[in-house]
């Protein structure tokens, strides 16, 4: 009969329209001991997944070590392994959450050593590394009014420790010579789009920052690490986006190939991944109410 002819034909058109407007994004999470991603459509469909392990040092009791580069290959890898077979040109952003590790850079983007041993490819503390004891609570002991956005009392995961042990112990190796200091988070979206971008979110709940005023340098400058005020806080960051906020202009050609995306692709200002997971947790809540 026509009419179920032109019903047919009618659902095709609609069903390749459909196909048409589908897009994809990339989440990438950057776990303790592996790096995930997946990739979903504009409907919150994962339509794939990929993991891969990253490596671990403990070159001594609570010194908790891991390598940017290590971390960014595995980036690649699972990011090309989800978008096999996909249309890249759909592909409309990708995200970066990781752990609240500490990287270090030197003025050429190279990785530093974070270790007495000198070995530059483990140029990560990570967020579990308790070897700056000592540094926190010397740092509590000051009873600066910043602590108070964090519960009065500053966690020796938290990066000013951290930043302090370096300091005083690293000084001629890495101190010195480090330009550069990221949450890995941010590591991870400079390493994409080349911007020097930090997220309110790693800079607020791990390194001070406050939302409303921004750095407080009377507090650096207490705790002995005042060469973070100069050049206008440039070692620690000084543009700041509020997270998922575009970075720029976007995947850089060399990380897009890096990655087996597209370049300018869209990157979104990254999260600590506990707070993604919290996130996450609350989307699907919402989704599957619907």
């Amino acid at each position: 009969h026509p009419e179920n002819f032109c019903t047919i034909n009618c659902l095709l058109e609609m069903s390749n329209k459909m196909h048409e407007l589908v897009h994809y994004y990339v989440g990438i999470d950057v776990g303790s001991a592996s790096v995930r991603a997946a990739l979903v459509d504009q409907f919150g469909t994962v339509l794939a997944l990929a993991e891969q392990p990253i490596q671990i040092w403990e070159p001594q009791p609570h010194h908790y070590e891991q390598s940017s580069e290590d971390i960014w290959n595995a980036c690649c890898i699972v990011c090309k392994t989800v978008v096999q077979g996909i249309d890249i040109n759909r592909i409309r952003g990708l995200g970066f959450d990781a752990t609240c590790s500490l990287v270090v850079l030197d003025d050429q983007f190279r990785p530093l050593a974070v270790n007495v041993e000198g070995e530059h490819n483990r140029n990560i503390v990570m967020w579990m590394d308790h070897r700056a004891f000592s540094q926190a609570e010397r740092i509590n002991q000051t009873k600066h009014s910043v602590l108070d956005s964090v519960g009065g009392t500053m966690s020796v995961e938290m990066q000013p420790p951290k930043l302090l042990w370096i300091k005083e112990n690293l000084k001629e190796t890495c101190w010195k010579k480090a330009a550069h200091f990221f949450d890995l988070p941010d590591f991870l979206s400079w390493k994409a789009t080349s911007s020097l971008t930090r997220s309110l979110c790693t800079l607020v709940c791990k390194w001070t920052y406050k939302a409303d005023s921004g750095w407080d340098d009377s507090f650096w400058e207490l705790v002995g690490l005042e060469e973070f005020t100069k050049d206008g806080h440039a070692k620690i960051g000084n543009h700041v986006l509020s997270p998922g906020s575009p970075v720029e202009y976007g995947l850089s050609p060399e990380a897009a190939k890096d990655l087996g995306l597209s370049p300018g692709t869209a990157v979104a200002a990254s999260l600590i991944d506990a707070h993604a997971g919290g996130l996450g947790i609350q989307l699907n809540t919402c989704l599957s109410k619907m």
